[in-house]
């Protein structure tokens, strides 16, 4: 159908990104196509040493599987998406493939090993994550294009991660939002991967700041130089949820938030997380 009807139309999953851009007439489709009925495309699968989500799989059937469980922060994001009824209905592959610069999963999935499959009459591809959102509300999907699956490969043995959101209230957007991910050995971390959200047109990867972590010891003078490096790497623009130093101050801090539930996960310790509200 996609091919039949050409640039005209937009898939729709489950609506939650996609329904308000046409109230606000940002997007106007001649056309939709909704995926609801498309069998067997939503659910959530162990395989081997990856997680597998249908396009259609709702965050609240992630927010509830005991499978998705086996990586903390995807609990983390499933769970504080909106409210009850927005998480019924909202769909971690349209999410992704809205490419909303204030969505949730996106910053969190980045921190990890995270594949996009895409069908089309042409076959199937698979795309890297971090080579699939291109700019605000823009993919590398042909206009014949959908998300089929996203893979997630499980972390290795010693790390955590954690995601926190900054928001006014629950249905709204996040202000600001930080996902980070360690791999811890002993005292040290090997390897970290931060990405904020909600600070930039796609989510922002702070390069120098995983840098300040690499090879150190989790410490208050290792954190403060992370801290200092993320607010260097976020350049947010200011609307009605805030100023842009305002969102700033609220990325270095829901980072240093961040990092310490990380590392007590990295542990093995079960952390419970919830969002902050203003």
């Amino acid at each position: 159908m996609l091919a039949q009807i050409g640039d005209d139309a937009k898939l729709l999953a489950g609506g939650q990104s996609l329904i308000p851009l046409m109230k606000l007439r940002l997007a106007n489709p001649s056309h939709l196509i909704d995926l609801n009925f498309v069998p067997e495309a939503a659910y959530i699968k162990e395989d081997g040493n990856s997680l597998r989500f249908g396009a259609l799989t709702r965050h609240a059937a992630i927010e509830k599987s005991t499978v998705a469980t086996r990586i903390p922060m995807i609990h983390d994001c499933a769970a504080g998406i909106a409210d009850v009824q927005i998480r019924n209905r909202g769909t971690i592959g349209g999410s992704l493939a809205e490419a909303d610069p204030s969505g949730d999963w996106a910053a969190v999935l980045l921190t990890q090993k995270t594949e996009i499959h895409c069908l089309s009459p042409r076959g199937e591809r698979m795309v890297p994550l971090g080579d699939f959102i291109t700019d605000a509300y823009t993919t590398v999907l042909g206009h014949d294009e959908l998300v089929r699956e996203v893979v997630v490969k499980s972390p290795e043995k010693g790390s955590g991660g954690a995601y926190l959101a900054f928001k006014r209230s629950a249905p709204v957007y996040p202000t600001a939002s930080a996902a980070v991910h360690l791999e811890m050995e002993a005292d040290l971390c090997k390897d970290a991967s931060i990405v904020l959200g909600c600070v930039g047109l796609v989510p922002v990867k702070a390069t120098q700041a995983e840098r300040e972590l690499r090879g150190k010891k989790i410490d208050d003078k290792t954190v403060n130089s992370v801290m200092e490096a993320v607010r260097a790497a976020v350049d947010p623009q200011s609307d009605m949820r805030g100023s842009a130093e305002y969102k700033r101050t609220l990325a270095v801090g829901l980072v240093k938030r961040t990092i310490a539930v990380a590392v007590r996960r990295a542990r093995g310790e079960r952390v419970e997380v919830s969002h902050i509200y203003a």
